[in-house]
């Protein structure tokens, strides 16, 4: 009798030793963000729920929405600060009515080329940035990469920046954006992503600022087929999280998460890289797309005349930071 009992008992605990946990939950992430699916970001996304998903053997689920499908991005920032969701990728300019200094990746020419990019990013002013959003409740863990914009319209060719003058561009919520397109004579137009392949269509606006990634799944080049490599300014993302979320998550998982986060994000930059080249050739392929190519000298103009909008932006970015973004340039 006692030794049946004491078998039952051994079969109880092996039980709960090794079924029980099986059943267990996975901790759950659900990661928003705006763009296709064959964007660099949108392919990053789903690398990343798919390493993260391997490494921890199913302990952590992430469940990618694309296309704006949950949230645009502000209201996504928002969700994440109640916890709606845990995870998002909005670009750096929707961050700057919490975080005014992060429009220093907005400043037009601030960047010589990637390396000076990435080398600001991963250095000191970089961690920096992502630091203060923490006081909103916010943790960054990544900055990833879309490119440099090229301007579009439906209008005529620009060349030089007084071409863009009486045009009205959308942009992103920006100062330095808005700032950026009145030194140019052009009118800026506040509008969510989602909405501005109509917008251009309608003539709501002529023109906008992106990376080749977002002309071409977008298709923004059938309205706007007026292209001009002027690679003003950088388009980029931070990948956040919910601080309080983060925080509590088991120490084990978090160091798995943070392995899955620096290698999605040398994936992405990778990939934007590679993406660009191949979608800048697929829009040009359409004969109906009319691309200027500016030469050094017309360049220069551009970057003598966009460059006049940093001191309006020392008491709100920090003159100390962006010069320091600009000394890590030096001699490239």
């Amino acid at each position: 009798m006692r030794k049946g009992l004491l078998q039952s008992l051994m079969v109880l605990l092996v039980l709960v030793v090794f079924v029980v946990p099986s059943f267990a939950k996975p901790i759950v992430i659900k990661f928003s963000h705006v763009v296709a699916v064959d964007t660099p970001k949108g392919k990053a996304a789903e690398y990343f729920a798919k390493i993260v998903k391997e490494r921890t053997h199913g302990k952590v689920i992430v469940k990618v929405y694309p296309n704006a499908m949950l949230y645009n991005d502000r209201a996504a920032i928002e969700a994440l600060q109640m916890g709606a969701i845990q995870m998002a990728c909005p670009t750096t300019a929707k961050f700057t009515g919490w975080v005014p200094q992060l429009q220093l990746f907005d400043l037009p020419f601030l960047f010589k080329n990637s390396e000076h990019l990435h080398k600001v990013m991963d250095g000191a002013v970089g961690k920096k940035l992502l630091n203060m959003l923490r006081k909103k409740g916010l943790l960054g863990l990544a900055y990833w990469d879309n490119g440099f914009k090229v301007l579009s319209n439906s209008k005529h060719p620009i060349v030089l920046p007084k071409d863009c003058k009486g045009l009205k561009f959308r942009i992103m919520s920006s100062r330095v954006l808005e700032a950026q397109f009145k030194a140019l004579g052009a009118s800026p137009q506040v509008l969510p992503f989602s909405e501005v392949y109509s917008a251009l269509e309608q003539g709501v606006v002529d023109g906008c600022e992106n990376p080749w990634s977002n002309l071409y799944t977008k298709k923004f080049y059938e309205v706007a087929p007026y292209t001009t490599e002027t690679y003003h300014g950088y388009l980029g993302y931070i990948l956040v999280t919910n601080a309080r979320f983060w925080d509590k998550l088991p120490e084990d998982i978090k160091k798995i998460l943070e392995g899955c986060i620096k290698d999605a994000t040398a994936y992405e930059r990778k990939l934007a890289e590679e993406l660009t080249k191949k979608q800048r050739a697929l829009v040009l392929k359409d004969p109906k797309v009319k691309d200027v190519v500016l030469t050094p000298e017309q360049r220069e103009v551009w970057r003598k005349t966009l460059s006049k909008v940093y001191p309006k932006f020392y008491d709100v970015i920090g003159k100390d930071l962006i010069e320091e973004a600009i000394k890590e340039g030096e001699g490239m």
